[in-house]
């Protein structure tokens, strides 16, 4: 069973901006990749969502993205 990929843009500066679907996603999915943990651990704690980060970007793409990959085919 293969898993699904949610894309939720998080708010500008201002996290009263964060929309309710966008919490109601980040409640249900298994683990969150982040560009930076940091600020979304800001996130997670200000909506007091406790979901597990993968950090994602530029220089581990390949070996985290080959990692997150697996994780969403595998269901």
């Amino acid at each position: 069973m293969s898993g699904k990929l949610y894309i939720v843009s998080t708010p500008i500066g201002n996290l009263g901006d964060f929309s309710p679907r966008a919490r109601e996603t980040l409640e249900f999915v298994d683990f969150i990749a982040a560009e930076d943990t940091r600020v979304g651990a800001k996130l997670l704690a200000r909506f007091e969502i406790k979901k597990p980060q993968i950090s994602y970007y530029e220089h581990n793409r390949r070996e985290k993205g080959e990692y997150i990959a697996q994780r969403i085919e595998a269901g």
